[in-house]
């Protein structure tokens, strides 16, 4: 009886654990990226297309668009956390007004959703994307500033990102795909890996 009590003690232990893993897409450092917030972006995205002519459009579907806004919302968080380790911050008027810059590019509010819609962003995550692309450029150009030259700036700035993650460490649920530390990115799966391949002998 006892030996049953404490394999049940154990199962439920491991099963409790997994459960608390449930709702994370990925973890960086101490940041939790929620299934829920992925889905959210996933949503929005498909709602958005209705309605509008994407005949034109390649449109990510699929395990692609699950792994492409895990991807956005990863890099968005590193980049922060990159920008903020170089002291650099972005404020929410700086946000507002490239959200105006960019409503006027696309010939005003009429044209937005078709916009977000080619470029496979949730509207809901429009100033998330303007915050990261904001801090991208910021530490492009405090490099700038350092001496990098333009043409390394881009190799430049993956290497500090790439850095910021094995640093605060980065685990991805693998129903999105698996993380690949050398660039930084949620690749897809690869169903020939090592892990799953039967080792020659």
């Amino acid at each position: 009886m006892k030996k049953i009590l404490g394999v049940l003690t154990v199962a439920t232990a491991l099963f409790l654990t997994g459960c608390s893993q449930v709702g994370a897409a990925a973890t960086l450092g101490d940041t939790k990226i929620t299934q829920a917030t992925v889905q959210s972006s996933i949503d929005a995205i498909i709602a958005a297309r209705v309605g509008v002519d994407t005949s034109q459009m390649q449109l990510e579907t699929g395990e692609a668009l699950n792994r492409g806004q895990l991807r956005f919302h990863l890099l968005t968080a590193l980049l922060r956390a990159t920008g903020e380790e170089l002291k650099i911050t972005v404020s929410k008027a700086e946000i507002d007004t490239r959200r105006q810059s960019i409503i006027d590019q696309v010939g005003g509010a009429a044209g937005l959703p078709k916009a977000l819609v080619s470029a496979g962003i949730a509207p809901n995550d429009l100033d998330a994307y303007i915050e990261a692309m904001t801090f991208s450029d910021k530490i492009s150009q405090a490099l700038t500033a350092s001496g990098v030259a333009q043409a390394d700036l881009g190799a430049t700035v993956q290497k500090l990102v790439v850095a910021k993650a094995k640093q605060l460490g980065v685990t991805v649920n693998p129903r999105y795909g698996k993380w690949d530390g050398a660039v930084a990115d949620v690749v897809a799966t690869d169903s020939a890996s090592p892990a799953v391949t039967p080792a020659t002998k």
